[in-house]
């Protein structure tokens, strides 16, 4: 397996036009592999975000008919990089929309697809009510994309919060996880270095989290500061806030060493919950 992986993770703002965000983008990624990135890393939905009326607004196509997929698609054939596809709304064949991330090779071929788990239905206070299966249907299907530097696990934005989905994405053999987010500016403050840090320490794994950042039409705002992390919890690049690229070099051999120091991977154990004791009798 390659010992070392040069990453980029894309921050950008997909407020604007759907052909402006997908140009930003992809002049991003045009940027990252002249600096040496071999994986370049979009944000959740990174062509277009927005609400309307509290309810997500997003340019929504068939998967075979979506310009952000087939964008990025010819982005990473012509720059003969892997990208990974943070996520796009694609219709499905019921009506409904999936939430849905891509691992892309430099031929340009779609080698994985992972459709959001954990769905955001959260009340943050006034204006700031979310409800992301007004629009979404979550996936079932946990994913270890396959590639040059071994497995990497792909998850989206919310997913974040649940500790468990990782736990499996890693003990499937994932040494690379990855969290492409429109985390909100609130939460993201609050929570989002340590839970990213918390999810590579746990998993003795590399994170790798871009995010959007800025306004959005519809009243939110999302928290940008797209994270590299190590098995070991340092961070090795934080995007901060605006646009741009944050880049790094993972020594992928530090998992094996992080791994072999603490192996909680393989201490799981089973347990049962016990019951609350009866009252004694007085």
């Amino acid at each position: 397996m390659v010992k070392t992986l040069a990453v980029a993770c894309v921050q950008n703002n997909a407020s604007g036009s759907h052909a402006d965000n997908i140009a930003g983008a992809m002049a991003h990624i045009a940027a990252a592999a002249a600096k040496g990135a071999e994986l370049v890393a979009l944000p959740e939905y990174y062509s277009g975000f927005g609400s309307k009326d509290g309810v997500l607004d997003l340019p929504v196509f068939p998967e075979t008919q979506h310009a952000g997929l087939s964008a990025a698609r010819e982005a990473a054939k012509r720059h003969q990089v892997w990208v990974h596809l943070g996520s796009i709304a694609v219709r499905l064949e019921d009506g409904r929309l999936a939430n849905r991330g891509f691992m892309i090779d430099p031929q340009g071929r779609i080698t994985a697809r992972y459709d959001k788990i954990h769905l955001f239905d959260v009340d943050l206070g006034p204006g700031k009510v979310y409800r992301e299966s007004q629009v979404i249907r979550p996936g079932n299907e946990a994913v270890v994309a396959q590639t040059p530097w071994g497995g990497i696990g792909m998850t989206i934005c919310y997913d974040l919060r649940f500790a468990a989905l990782y736990r499996a994405l890693a003990q499937a053999g994932a040494t690379i996880l990855t969290v492409p987010a429109a985390f909100t500016k609130l939460t993201g403050e609050a929570h989002w270095h340590v839970l990213n840090r918390a999810r590579a320490i746990e998993h003795g794994a590399f994170v790798i989290a871009p995010c959007q950042h800025g306004k959005f039409p519809g009243g939110g705002e999302a928290f940008g500061h797209s994270l590299i992390i190590d098995p070991w919890g340092r961070v090795l690049a934080d995007g901060g806030e605006g646009e741009g690229i944050a880049l790094a070099t993972l020594d992928l051999e530090e998992v094996a060493r992080v791994r072999g120091r603490i192996p909680a991977l393989t201490h799981d154990r089973p347990f049962t919950l016990a019951q609350p004791a009866a009252a004694a009798a007085e």
